[in-house]
């Protein structure tokens, strides 16, 4: 595992109320951020792990579900009162932002999100969590509800001795997203969107 370091904290008001918004580090030279809600403390919290997505997250791109999927459960969490959101500097699924829009030029000569990857070299998904069961760790929490769609995120949690309950995080399905709605489904094994 590798070393969890917290580097800054402050608190952040938003739409969802407000959040304790933390900087965290370990090996990988990276600076992840961590939106902690936690005004309701009994109950078993909800976490969202979300990799960043500049063209979905910011600029509310269609290509993808991402922006909506953050939307959603910063909502989630903000009404159960106690939750995180681990937001992981992992853009286009671990490959950076210049990559992914290679990829994104790939997928528009005919490639699926997996198989454009796959062209540049790359594996399909190079996205790691350790910091994020590191980070419940050290929070002495062992019992998460996960928003989800992705079963590596329940099982990099599990594979900690983390238990998981998952929460389905259904999306919008447009004419630009639907091939990379059906390709995360039918070749990533992702749970039904």
């Amino acid at each position: 595992m590798n070393k969890l370091n917290i580097l800054e904290t402050v608190q952040l008001p938003t739409d969802h109320g407000f959040f304790k918004m933390s900087i965290i580090t370990n090996d990988d030279g990276l600076e992840h951020v961590v939106l902690e809600r936690s005004t309701n403390e009994k109950e078993t919290p909800i976490v969202r792990i979300h990799s960043e997505c500049m063209t979905g997250d910011v600029f509310r791109s269609q290509r993808c579900d991402c922006g909506e999927q953050l939307e959603k459960s910063l909502k989630m969490i903000g009404e159960s009162g106690h939750g995180f959101v681990f937001y992981l500097r992992q853009e286009g699924r671990g490959i950076g932002l210049l990559n992914k829009m290679k990829s994104y030029n790939l997928q528009e000569q005919g490639y699926d999100t997996a198989e454009a990857n796959e062209k540049l070299g790359f594996d399909i998904d190079l996205r790691n969590y350790d910091i994020v069961a590191a980070f419940l760790k050290s929070k002495e929490i062992l019992n998460v509800k996960l928003i989800t769609n992705n079963p590596e995120k329940c099982d990099a949690l599990r594979n900690e001795e983390v238990e998981v309950e998952r929460i389905a995080l259904p999306t919008t399905t447009h004419n630009a997203n639907e091939r990379y709605k059906s390709t995360k489904m039918n070749k990533l094994g992702h749970y039904g969107h």
